[in-house]
């Protein structure tokens, strides 16, 4: 039997970088296109299947920031963005468009593999839970776990993949505490290495789309000196 392989767009305007990524993820099967141009990127994006984006930040005519938004806008596949700006506030700022995942130049290719490796495994994964255990309800809120849709009040509310995974994850755990660092294993797939705004940002994303007063919310809990749980008590 022949397995298709998982395609992986690397968009980034450094020839050498994306060659570097390109061999990398060949090497581990994966099916690799380039693209140098942002406009060009989003045409791919919206014509094609892909599995998986690595970004870059810093490109011609449409930044990466603009990139992950509008990625954002239709589909929930894993964006993983590789730049040279390492600022706080551009990884909060990435992270909060719906990255997935953030990481500074220079890099290890093989880390990056990994990584590409874990966050297609867990979508996938998502995308294949069986049908019986589709839905969970809890007061206002419906989480869908094959179709990755989230209603509140019977309105859709859409969610980046890890904030979706993350809100799955404690909702399907009610009310045990987990640590920054055990939401990062578990969602993310391999040991802490990044800084703790990763949880903070995408827990106030999620509690900005399902909360009714984000700053006092009721259903994800801040534990201070201990982490969040999902309140279903």
């Amino acid at each position: 039997m022949i397995i298709e392989k998982k395609k992986v767009l690397i968009i980034e305007d450094d020839v050498d970088i994306a060659n570097l990524e390109k061999d990398y993820l060949e090497i581990n099967n994966y099916d690799v296109d380039i693209c140098d141009d942002g406009k060009n990127a989003l045409d791919i994006i919206k014509n094609n299947i892909i599995d998986c984006v690595i970004l870059d930040l810093m490109l011609p005519n449409v930044s990466g920031f603009d990139i992950c938004k509008e990625i954002r806008k239709i589909s929930q596949i894993p964006v993983i963005i590789v730049s040279a700006k390492t600022e706080p506030s551009d990884i909060i700022l990435g992270l909060g468009l719906g990255s997935d995942d953030y990481v500074k130049k220079p890099f290890d290719p093989q880390e990056l593999v990994a990584r590409v490796n874990s966050h297609i495994t867990r979508y996938d994964s998502i995308k294949s839970i069986e049908k019986h255990e589709d839905v969970i309800s809890f007061d206002n809120i419906k989480i869908y776990k094959k179709n990755y849709k989230v209603e509140v009040n019977g309105e859709e509310v859409r969610l980046a993949n890890k904030e979706f995974e993350l809100l799955l994850f404690l909702a399907s755990n009610p009310n045990i505490v987990f640590s920054k660092e055990t939401l990062f294993e578990k969602i993310w797939g391999y040991n802490f290495v990044a800084d703790t705004a990763t949880i903070t940002v995408h827990i106030n994303r999620i509690r900005e789309k399902i909360e009714e007063n984000p700053n006092k919310p009721k259903l994800i809990e801040t534990v201070w000196g201990a982490g969040y749980r999902f309140n279903m008590q």
